[in-house]
């Protein structure tokens, strides 16, 4: 099958990496990324829209409409942050942005980009953790055809990837360690596995960083 994907946060590394195995990838025949700033790229494959306020799409509900799949890539550091403030720019966006996308296409596969850690029982002590979890169950829930939560641990970009946080260089030159212990995988394969997702489908719907890279091979 040719996909049809929109993808959100690709002016961040994740999103970024994502994009860019889409637009490489044979079997992607269109992305829309939805941004609050211009993402930079431009390819024949590639439509973006403008939108400062994902907390309200009624704007471009309606550009919203004709596609397969979403991949979830928007996201904000917990660091600075109280918990209402992070649950708000979390779980209420990213459930709104869910919630729309699922209404606009009925038979969509979803992949939403948590983190390692990621903490399922929405009880433990590391707040971060918890919203993620929360989100992620409320995802898994809503009438997609698929929802896969993606789990990454630490992650090399792509190579010449504008988007790199700028802790990766602080530690990147421990991926090779951070691979070796099952803690780390490339952007790539969690750009590949997304696809993947849509084309040849998962038995798991939480998928930790050797999940991710299996479905990449796959």
């Amino acid at each position: 099958m040719k996909v049809r994907a929109i993808i959100t946060g690709t002016t961040g590394m994740v999103g970024e990496g994502v994009l860019t195995e889409c637009l490489q990838h044979p079997d992607v025949e269109q992305v829309l990324a939805i941004n609050r700033r211009q993402c930079g790229v431009r390819h024949p494959k590639l439509k973006e829209i403008l939108h400062g306020d994902f907390h309200n799409l009624s704007p471009v509900k309606t550009e919203l409409t004709g596609y397969d799949a979403c991949f979830f890539c928007a996201g904000v550091t917990s660091i600075g942050k109280k918990e209402p403030e992070y649950y708000h720019l979390t779980y209420d966006l990213t459930i709104h942005f869910a919630e729309t996308v699922a209404a606009q296409n009925p038979g969509m596969v979803f992949c939403y980009v948590s983190g390692a850690g990621t903490d399922s029982t929405e009880k433990g002590r590391s707040m971060w953790a918890r919203v993620k979890g929360k989100t992620e169950n409320r995802l898994m829930q809503l009438p997609f055809k698929r929802a896969y939560m993606f789990r990454p641990g630490m992650m090399k970009p792509n190579k010449g990837a504008k988007n790199v946080l700028k802790g990766y260089w602080v530690v990147g030159w421990l991926y090779p360690v951070f691979k070796a212990l099952g803690l780390a995988c490339e952007l790539k394969d969690v750009g590949t596995a997304m696809i993947h997702s849509v084309t040849k489908g998962c038995d798991k719907q939480i998928l930790e960083i050797r999940d991710i890279v299996a479905l990449a091979r796959k």
